[in-house]
């Protein structure tokens, strides 16, 4: 059956989206349509309106900022529009869910899990207790949950970031909605956990015939689920097609440049200008001791003989899933978590054991950049001042070390005028150059970034991994790279260590470990990666004429 002999499940007509004080608009004469069993993908820059889109959808605007100017969207037939707020409760659930970024926000930390599924069924669905329980149970199975019942019984802390957002999901999808809003649901998932997400979605549409309103900045995951996509660029629609054809064949400038900006996971070429050893890890253990009282003792260990080598100039990322460690041994090295034993070298200095009167000293040669820009930042606090606070910290006269931020923000891309201004006033990618020029201000020797652009979408996240490359070459910093983006490990390190399960099981140049990987965990990583197929760069699916083999990783390629 085609699409135009089906009714759409979510039809959005001429949809406009402005601001209560001047009425700006954000999202402009929008038209979207999907049908039953069908994924589109909502792709676009951070602030092109995408996430406003879906709200408006759900009903879920914030009605003293924003409001629907004009338009009209349907949902299985049903105006959503100016409906009362107890028919619009009613809908989501039972005809439209959603499924948001970050699951501990949409979980209550303090309830089991089973319960937080069952209220859902207890405001729309007329059953016994017993009935409702045994109804989320089949649900957390049907998610691929271990032990449902256990799962059923516990709090959100107690679950990994992939099994909380299969309860997120189970949550959206327990009374069968036609619609399902995905926003941004693996962007801080590792790739084999965001793999088996993308399968539990596509699993459970193909089962329960739901269309999928997909949200994300990730064109790796578009190249695997999308149907079609649409294109968002400052609050219009640029561009709409099947997925294959805006991949291969993209018309307007916006979308190609989008795409092209998607980081390949071939590694660039080798470079061999490195200088002396500035960091050395050697032995490092780091064990967590759990329970107590009423619970058993046992040991965790988060790192296992940990060791590396980090020279002047080089970047070194560290991959793995979640919980494999990576975080663990760069908070150790950086000496924000205490290890347990080994030896950690900073310039020739032992630092494994320095109190914290010594390490002040330390922490002039070693800063990190966090994943979240906005929440390391003090809301509170101009611009300048954040720069400016590990300089005055150690003595640098204020209107010197002002001269040195201005410097710094003009090396990062942005202008004087950046130093009055409150983080708030920043785009995502603004706030992670900040909090770069305040790791570079008291000019260190090693940089520890923490998945430091894995929230940016990729037009943004190339110019910050240009950005760390540039200061690489420029100022010969050396820079720890934790993430779980193989795209773009290849694209900015020169060495790569693969951790699992606290232990470093596969460490080489970036090259070779990226085509030519020789422990299996390391092959399922890259298995897993999203859009293996798609040389995104120059629009086309790759060769698999010259392919030897099934496509195991980039290696294999005659390119």
């Amino acid at each position: 059956m085609t699409a135009g002999t089906r009714q759409p499940v979510l039809s959005v007509k001429e949809l406009t989206i402005v601001t209560k004080g001047n009425g700006k608009p954000l999202v402009q004469k929008l038209n979207l349509e999907i049908f039953p069993g069908e994924t589109v993908c909502l792709v676009g820059e951070s602030g092109s309106g995408k996430s406003l889109t879906s709200l408006a959808i759900m009903g879920l605007l914030d009605s003293n900022a924003l409001r629907v100017s004009s338009g009209e969207i349907l949902v299985a037939s049903n105006p959503v529009l100016n409906l009362p707020p107890e028919k619009l409760r009613s809908m989501r659930g039972t005809t439209m869910s959603m499924v948001f970024q970050e699951p501990m926000t949409a979980l209550n930390p303090v309830e089991i899990v089973g319960k937080q599924i069952e209220e859902v069924l207890e405001i729309h669905w007329a059953a016994s207790k017993a009935d409702r329980k045994a109804r989320v149970v089949e649900m957390l199975d049907a998610v691929h949950l271990p032990d449902p019942k256990r799962i059923y019984s516990r709090y959100p802390h107690e679950l990994s970031g992939g099994q909380r957002q299969r309860i997120v999901i189970s949550m959206a999808l327990i009374l069968k909605p036609k619609l399902l809003i995905a926003d941004e649901p693996t962007t801080a998932l590792d790739v084999t956990t965001q793999k088996q997400i993308l399968l539990l979605i596509e699993e459970l549409k193909q089962r329960f015939g739901t269309a999928v309103l997909f949200v994300t900045h990730d064109f790796g995951v578009v190249a695997d689920i999308a149907d079609r996509i649409c294109v968002m660029n400052c609050g219009e629609v640029v561009e709409t097609g099947p997925r294959d054809r805006i991949l291969a064949a993209p018309t307007e400038p916006y979308t190609r440049t989008l795409i092209s900006a998607v980081p390949s996971l071939i590694p660039r070429a080798k470079r061999t200008k490195v200088g002396e050893a500035v960091l050395t890890v050697q032995g490092l253990e780091k064990t967590y001791h759990m329970g107590g009282l009423f619970k058993e003792k046992r040991a965790i260990a988060a790192v296992k003989n940990g060791n590396l080598k980090l020279r002047k100039g080089q970047i070194i990322g560290i991959v793995g899933e979640s919980g494999s460690g990576k975080t663990t041994l760069a908070r150790c090295v950086s000496r924000l978590t205490e290890p347990s034993s080994g030896v950690i070298e900073l310039n020739g200095h032992d630092i494994s054991n320095s109190s914290e009167r010594q390490l002040k000293q330390v922490r002039k040669n070693l800063q990190v950049v966090f994943q979240d820009p906005y929440r390391s930042l003090n809301a509170r606090m101009r611009v300048k001042d954040a720069i400016t606070e590990g300089l005055r910290n150690y003595g640098v006269p204020k209107q010197r070390a002002y001269a040195r931020a201005e410097t710094l923000l003009k090396r990062v891309g942005l202008d004087a005028a950046a130093m009055e201004r409150y983080p708030h006033q920043f785009s995502g990618g603004q706030r992670q150059r900040i909090c770069i020029a305040r790791a570079l201000a008291l000019d260190p020797a090693v940089i520890v970034a923490d998945e430091a652009v894995s929230a940016l979408d990729v037009s943004v996240q190339a110019q910050v991994l240009n950005l760390l490359a540039l200061l690489r070459d420029e100022s010969g910093v050396a820079i720890l790279f934790i993430t779980h983006d193989l795209r773009v490990a290849a694209q900015i390190c020169d060495r790569i260590i693969v951790m699992k399960q606290g232990e470093i099981v596969e460490a080489g140049d970036a090259e070779d470990v990226l085509t030519r990987p020789e422990h299996s965990y390391t092959r399922e990583l890259f298995a897993a990666a999203p859009g293996r197929d798609w040389d995104f760069a120059n629009f086309r699916a790759f060769d698999r004429s010259k392919v030897d083999g099934p496509l195991e990783n980039p290696g294999h390629l005659g390119l």
